[in-house]
């Protein structure tokens, strides 16, 4: 499968500060401009409306919509009308919330995992049930244990990992290592039976850089229960010279199926060079 690379990025304080980066992130080759949905952060639905005006060709998509803070009814109509606004760009990332914080903020109770993913799967019975026989935008679903992965493999166009596991309250993460992506990965297979989605790798950190030793040890604060070396294999931390990035990138399509590469804003530039690679 070709490769596609996204960027998570946040929509600026300023209006014309967000749609040049829109632009940017075009113009350096990336496929698809992605907005988080995190109290604090603009919301993901306008910020996205307003990057479809700025630019031609990439697709706009949330990554993820914290799914516990809507009325599933209310959530479908707000994906139904970016749909439309957007002209068929939009791929629609759902997720569960993780952060017990943000639940905080809102003066909301904070769900168990199993309610959580039980209110996604209501969002996703009633976004079907609103597009009734039209086409739904793509649907994006991510994450590592194994009811959600079942959901993903189920209904997702794009199963996304993030290689990491939070604790309860959405503080804390460590990173999986290889076997286990591998494990995670075949899971999914499994799940998905004839269906054949899409598989997303959500890089963390991009390192371009020909001091491969001193660039491992500057990740070392990802996962600190992980040698440099252990943490300097994995899909979620790129380090190393844009050509080795580019050829670590096609060995990871090759092992886990990850064709779809999204980074994240800080590293927008950087990454830029090693599109040019992957072209």
């Amino acid at each position: 499968m070709e490769f596609r690379f996204g960027v998570n990025m946040l929509a600026s304080d300023e209006r014309t500060r967000w749609l040049d980066k829109c632009r940017k992130a075009e113009d350096l080759g990336f496929d698809v401009v992605a907005t988080p949905d995190h109290l604090g952060m603009p919301a993901p639905f306008p910020s996205l409306v307003a990057a479809a005006g700025a630019t031609e060709r990439v697709r706009l998509t949330t990554f993820v919509v914290n799914t516990a803070f809507y009325n599933p009814t209310l959530l479908a109509r707000e994906v139904d009308t970016t749909d439309l606004l957007l002209d068929g760009r939009l791929e629609l990332g759902l997720g569960t919330g993780y952060a017990r914080t943000e639940f905080d903020e809102a003066g909301l109770p904070f769900p168990g995992p199993g309610a959580r993913l039980d209110h996604l799967e209501r969002c996703l019975a009633v976004l079907r049930e609103h597009y009734g026989e039209r086409k739904l935008p793509p649907i994006v679903l991510g994450g590592q244990r194994d009811r959600m992965l079942r959901i993903a493999a189920r209904e997702a166009d794009v199963v996304g990992f993030t290689g990491a596991h939070f604790n309860r309250d959405g503080d804390k993460a460590s990173l999986a290592g290889l076997s286990e992506l591998d494990e995670r990965v075949a899971f999914v297979r499994t799940a998905a039976g004839d269906r054949d989605p899409e598989l997303n790798m959500l890089v963390q950190h991009v390192d371009i850089t020909d001091d491969r030793a001193a660039g491992l040890e500057r990740i070392r604060p990802y996962d600190e229960t992980k040698s440099a070396e252990e943490l300097g294999e994995l899909p979620m931390l790129l380090v190393g010279t844009a050509g080795e990035i580019a050829d670590r990138l096609r060995a990871h399509r090759e092992r886990f199926g990850f064709s779809y590469i999204t980074v994240m804003e800080k590293d927008m530039d950087t990454f830029a060079s090693v599109i040019e690679q992957l072209r």
